[in-house]
Order: C-alpha cells, then structure tokens, then sequence
C-alpha cells in the first residue's frame, strides 16, 4: 500500500521520510529532520525521535512521555511557517513550525521554534522554543445541569461531571 507522507511534502512516505526514519540515510537538511520527527510522531517511531536529538538534550527527555503523547494524539497536520539555514552548508538552522493534533477531545496547536546543529553530516535537534496558543474543544460542551453523556439519566454535575 502505498501512501501520502504525513509530512505534508506531497511525496510518498517510501520516498520521502520513511528512509530516515528507518535509518537508511540522514535527513539533508533541518526542514527535512523537522518533517521526519513529526512524521515519527505520527507512526510513533519513538527510537527515531531520540536518536535525531542533540547529546545535550537526551538526558532530558522522558521516553515514556514521548511515547504516550505519540499514541494518544490523532495527528492532523504539519505546517512549517519559516526556516532560517539548515540547508546543506550551514551547520545551524531554526525552523518555525506548527503541529495540528487531536488529544481528549481537544483540537490542539503545537507551535515551536526548533533549534537544529548539524554534527559529523548529521541534523540534530537541539532545543526549541514553544509558542503559546490557544486549546479549541471539539464538540458540543457539556454545560453543569445537561443531562450526563453517559445516558445515567442524572444531570452531568451529579453524575461524570464530579
């Protein structure tokens, strides 16, 4: 089956992300290590996500964590808004993202500053910024005296609103 890489680059995912991800050559530039980890995301390609970060930044990151957040959301989308170097002969680059996902209910924006350094032929992530936005709830709100989803027949505040 072939389909659609879920980086949004247009290509296939055989073409396009997969062979990174699955280690058989180096992304070439920041914008194309950016595009692979959320497509790692994506396939929950946890090993990947680590791999690709900076020596200096693994001691802090939660594996667990990142695997958890990879499973539980329903990815929706990558929007890459600037990149500043990164090409293939710069040795810093930055790229401006956004990250589209659904988690609880809730649609969620991701929006960071991603800091990339590239050692021995190698992108890596180093650090990035995160932006602020706002959470958007997906469907109807539960008001305190509506009758519970749950179909228990109480009004929510008795019920799962507790």
């Amino acid at each position: 089956m072939f389909e659609k890489c879920h980086c949004g680059s247009g290509l296939m995912y055989k073409d396009c992300c997969k062979p990174y991800i699955k280690g058989k050559k180096h992304a070439p530039t920041a914008e194309a290590l950016m595009r692979s980890r959320y497509t790692a995301y994506v396939v929950h390609a946890i090993d990947y996500i680590i791999e690709t970060c900076h020596e200096e930044t693994k001691p802090q990151l939660n594996k667990k964590g990142i695997q958890k957040w990879s499973e539980e959301s329903n990815w929706l989308g990558l929007n890459i808004i600037k990149v500043d170097g990164g090409d293939g002969e710069s040795l810093k680059g930055t790229v401006e993202f956004q990250v589209f996902y659904e988690q609880n209910r809730f649609n969620k924006i991701h929006h960071e500053i991603a800091t990339f350094e590239k050692k021995e032929e190698r992108w890596l992530y180093v650090d990035g910024k995160v932006i602020p936005t706002t959470v958007v709830r997906v469907g109807d709100k539960i008001g305190r005296n509506d009758p519970c989803p749950c179909r228990s027949g109480k009004k929510y505040k008795h019920c799962c609103g507790q």
